[in-house]
């Protein structure tokens, strides 16, 4: 796990500043505080920040292949390293290193950009081949590992880990992106089709990216999808036995370090039943971590310990208070664009404790959207139920204007949020699943814009690009479109993002075993009755874990990290709110409607209803461009 920054020239191969690559280096130092190293020739810089997982002295970076003809930086792991090796090996090559990170330069020399389909595991790398004078960048197939793009105003393509080594760069342009706000407003993240700053982008997970000097740059390339097209026949045992093997395989396969391992445990399906895996496939008490609240009503940590007491394992434990929010500052800073999903700040809290005693942790991250887990994907089955029996015809005029008068209830629970539901069936599966993943409503959105921030996003929606990938979906359902949706929007644009920027902030690397590539494309072509089923969600998986953890793990309602926001801005952070309504960097964009900001912030003040998670995207917004100096 590492950082990676480069510069290439796209037009003339000018000479590259060294200086210029490593401060975009030193902006990822956190990524990677046991080593680092740069390389320039005519026209390229590559630079490389290390944490020290695998050939702890044998694999420094920038590294060359043993013929001296290419040259790598890489940020990640590759799981089947020595498999692949093996193979090479076969075929007539050498090596000096027993690390991952010079299996990728052989099999790049080997096979070229065909390369990364051979590739298990979770990456972004770049290669300059010497003789071929071309860059090629590429990412993993979900999107475990980022890495952000800009062209320059010299004809260079700069690009990083993280936006901090693009900013670094004292030629980028630092202009705000309307279209990334409307974005940032509708889901709380910037999505990976969009940068906050104008210009900046972010190669697509499963996308790949040759580029030659003297050559326009060309659009990115997938190399991975994943379909829902297809459907298994198998019985469920026979299915139930398939899936623990690809469970087995994707945990075993994450446990190749050579320093300390150990896994996040919070008490729930996933992790537990990674955390069960481990301790099946070790010799040793897996070492796990978790967080609890002193909070009754958000505390898991009970659950975690007893899933800690039957493995045996060698558990740590730590209470953290709920009224966190004096790390609001910190925890805006690590991610460069807003980003406003709350449990940021637990996720960094656990990390932080994994770290004292751990440098590679397993997380449980990826099974609700590859087995249907999340409450929405419930919805969405049975709304798209309804929707089949009734024509839009009929379904858009009747539930949009029931759905229109009927109150707003931010207090109820959402199978009893009759509004959300009457809206959400008025429109068609995209449109209703956009509705269910949205923080802030297309409505409420409109009302809170200024003119001049209409003038700016023009016709831009948020929800379009949604619309698209889910209308556009190798599938068969809308249950299989949401959950492409999930893996393809969601899942690298806020939950992989979370963890890679609150792990790296401390210098851990998080793995991702539910998110093995070959664990999802089985589950992509489970019936939807085994996804869902008996109005549990992940069906197949629970029944397959039946024989590792108990049921009171594995059936009891689906809580997550909870960051108690509303209470903050009724209580400690009241000022707070208040704040954001006068705020002078808001005021100084143009884009909102004071008047509308201080109606919802006194409304949530007073009870009337619950405003808590704009008020949070506000607030990490008015943050996140004060860390850009816009504002």
């Amino acid at each position: 796990m590492c950082g990676i920054a480069g510069i290439f020239h796209l037009e003339t191969p000018k000479p590259v500043d060294p200086a210029r690559v490593e401060a975009m280096c030193d902006a990822l130092a956190h990524r990677g505080p046991d080593g680092h190293g740069i390389w320039t020739a005519p026209g390229v810089g590559l630079g490389h920040r290390r944490l020290s997982i695998i050939d702890l002295a044998g694999s420094p970076q920038p590294m060359a292949s043993l013929d001296g003809r290419a040259m790598l930086v890489f940020n990640g792991e590759i799981y089947n390293y020595r498999e692949l090796r093996q193979e090479l090996k076969e075929a007539g090559a050498s090596f000096r290193t027993d690390g991952d990170s010079e299996v990728i330069l052989a099999a790049w020399q080997r096979w070229g950009p065909d390369c990364v389909s051979r590739l298990h595991g979770m990456f972004a790398f770049a290669i300059y081949d010497l003789d071929a004078r071309t860059l090629f960048l590429a990412r993993d197939r979900l999107g475990v590992k980022p890495l952000f793009l800009a062209p320059l105003s010299d004809g260079s393509l700069a690009f990083g880990s993280e936006l901090k080594a693009l900013l670094a760069h004292p030629l980028l342009r630092r202009e705000i992106d309307p279209l990334a706000v409307e974005d940032f407003l509708a889901w709380g993240y910037v999505p990976d089709h969009r940068s906050i700053l104008k210009g900046v982008t972010k190669l697509p997970a499963g996308h790949s990216l040759l580029l030659r000097h003297g050559v326009p740059m060309p659009r990115p390339s997938q190399w991975w999808d994943v379909s829902f097209e297809h459907r298994h026949k198998g019985k469920a045992a026979d299915l139930e036995a398939e899936l623990l093997h690809l469970l087995r395989q994707a945990v075993s396969s994450r446990m190749v370090a050579d320093v300390p391992l150990g896994a996040f445990l919070s008490g729930g399906v996933d992790s537990s039943s990674v955390v069960a895996l481990m301790a099946e496939a070790s010799a040793n008490p897996v070492r796990t971590c978790s967080i609890g609240f002193d909070v009754a009503a958000l505390d898991e940590s009970a659950y975690a310990t007893q899933v800690a007491q039957q493995y045996h394992t060698d558990h740590a434990s730590r209470l953290v208070s709920p009224d966190d929010f004096e790390a609001i500052d910190v925890l805006a800073g690590m991610f460069d664009e807003p980003f406003a999903d709350a449990s940021a700040l637990p996720t960094w809290r656990v990390c932080q404790l994994a770290r004292e005693s751990v440098t590679v942790a397993l997380s449980g991250d990826g099974a609700d959207e590859a087995l249907a887990g999340y409450r929405r994907h419930l919805f969405q089955y049975n709304e798209d139920r309804v929707r089949s029996l009734l024509p839009q015809g009929l379904r858009g005029p009747v539930f949009g204007a029931l759905g229109a008068i009927y109150p707003k209830a931010d207090w109820a629970p959402r199978p009893l949020r009759a509004k959300t539901t009457l809206l959400s069936l008025a429109g068609d599966s995209a449109e209703g699943y956009a509705r269910a993943l949205a923080v802030t409503s297309p409505e409420l959105r409109e009302g809170l814009y200024s003119d001049t921030f209409r003038r700016l996003r023009g016709d831009y929606r948020a929800e379009q690009p949604l619309f698209d990938v889910m209308r556009s979906a190798p599938a068969r359902s809308g249950l299989d479109r949401a959950q492409y949706a999930d893996l393809k929007v969601w899942l690298p644009g806020d939950i992989l993002t979370k963890v890679d920027r609150t792990s790296m902030a401390v210098s851990l690397e998080s793995r991702e075993p539910l998110l093995d590539h070959r664990l999802i494309e089985f589950a992509a072509a489970l019936p939807e009755s085994m996804r869902v089923h008996g109005g549990q969600g992940k069906w197949l998986m629970k029944r397959t874990m039946r024989r590792f953890l108990p049921e009171d793990i594995l059936y009891r309602p689906k809580q997550g990290f909870v960051t108690p926001i509303a209470q903050w801005f009724r209580g400690p952070l009241a000022q707070t709110a208040r704040d954001i309504a006068a705020s002078k960097t808001l005021a100084r964009t143009g884009w909102f409607d004071t008047r509308r900001l201080t109606m919802l912030v006194d409304a949530h003040l007073s009870g009337i209803s619950d405003n808590s998670r704009l008020l949070w995207q506000l607030l990490m917004l008015e943050k996140s461009l004060a860390g850009l100096g816009i504002g």
